[in-house]
């Protein structure tokens, strides 16, 4: 849900297909792939154990757990990403909108591997530019609202992006509190990952 974090903290080509392919294989079928591919899967893992155990995350998916309860979690994921793309100590906004046009071209150039329904997402997302546009309200609206589309067990009409207008300070604190520490485990990772090289 959080593609534009995830597709932020790799350090190849083939992690960044990695990264996004993770949610839409079965686990047995990771080691079908090259193995830099295999890195962004197992990438991908870590950041989604490391974030589920930060303290700030757990803080911040109590502005969504009221309306959402069990699916706070995807919200905050979502969230993220709008303060990811408005981070400018991370890169400009030139440097974002390089960042997006990148990362379609790596995914488009790796097409072979991606799944079908992957490749109808991936039309959309860069159609309408999902990860550079995140950094505006309607990019996030559209986002939440696509979530809770996809959910089983959520009324569609549920204002969730009224809350998270109303808590943007308290949630940009928690990405403070947050994101520096999750870089700095998906460096550490990547490390690990290149002495397997």
């Amino acid at each position: 849900m959080n593609y534009l974090a995830h597709s932020y903290l790799t350090f190849t080509d083939g992690q960044i297909v990695g990264q996004f392919l993770e949610d839409f294989i079965k686990n047995r079928d990771r080691f079908s792939f090259p193995k830099d591919i295999q890195d962004g899967i197992t990438l991908h893992r870590a950041i989604d154990t490391f974030t589920d155990s930060h303290p700030a995350i757990h803080e911040a998916k109590k502005v969504f757990a009221p309306l959402v309860r069990l699916y706070a979690g995807a919200f905050v994921d979502v969230s993220m990403d709008y303060f990811v793309a408005n981070d400018l100590s991370l890169n400009s906004l030139s440097d974002w909108k390089a960042h997006s046009l990148r990362v379609y071209k790596v995914l488009n150039t790796h097409e072979e591997w991606l799944p079908e329904n992957f490749k109808k997402m991936l039309v959309k997302m860069e159609h309408d530019d999902w990860l550079y546009n995140y950094r505006e309200d309607w990019g996030i609206k559209f986002s939440i609202q696509n979530v809770l589309n996809k959910a089983k067990y959520l009324d569609k009409d549920i204002p969730v992006f009224e809350a998270f207008l109303n808590n943007k300070k308290f949630l940009q604190e928690c990405y403070d509190d947050f994101f520096p520490d999750l870089f700095a485990h998906a460096k550490g990772m990547n490390a690990l990952l290149q002495l397997e090289n």
